[in-house]
């Protein structure tokens, strides 16, 4: 229930991805609504460190996922093409890529003036400084490119998922939805 095995997704598996995917969206939303706001708005720096905090939460349970992928069986995905098959390697490969270096960047955007990250108050996360010149505005290009660039990719992960429900009539997007011992 809680493992996969390869016939599909246990629990924690399942879970992960859609704690992933919520939070990816929201952050997304977030950061997009977050560079207009003025100094006069009561969120100016109130939405940045809710972003910042998510953003490492969202780090660990990534790190998490990835040990937990690397533990646990893939499940066989036996009806697919081979094109298929390799589309999905590196759709997933790239997404987990973009989106740790979405966090790497979001950390030395937040961290190049010498302050930490400060999540909810449970932590910190140290500031290693300025690492280069114009460390904040160069990382905040490659974050926001990167984001952009993520969402264009979960999109693209979306249709495929949507393309295996509707069109190939397969269990793809079941597997992510429902553990292996409920179907």
């Amino acid at each position: 229930m809680f493992r996969n095995n390869k016939h599909g997704y246990g629990l924690i598996s399942i879970l992960l991805h859609w704690l992933s995917a919520i939070t990816i969206l929201g952050l997304f939303a977030v950061g997009f609504w977050m560079v207009d706001l003025t100094y006069y708005s009561s969120w100016y720096k109130t939405a940045p460190e809710i972003h910042k905090a998510v953003g490492v939460l969202l780090l660990l349970v990534t790190v998490f996922r990835l040990f937990w992928r690397r533990v646990n069986p893939k499940p066989v995905n036996g009806g697919h093409k081979l094109w298929e098959r390799r589309v999905a390697h590196w759709t997933h490969g790239a997404l987990y890529a973009l989106l740790l270096l979405i966090l790497v960047s979001g950390y030395l955007i937040s961290t190049a003036d010498g302050r930490g990250i400060n999540v909810f108050d449970l932590f910190a996360v140290p500031s290693l400084g300025a690492l280069f010149d114009n460390q904040a505005d160069l990382a905040g290009l490659v974050h926001q490119y990167l984001a952009y660039t993520l969402i264009a990719l979960v999109v693209v992960h979306m249709l495929g998922a949507l393309k295996h429900q509707f069109i190939d009539k397969d269990q793809t997007l079941l597997n992510i939805i429902k553990p292996k011992e409920n179907r």
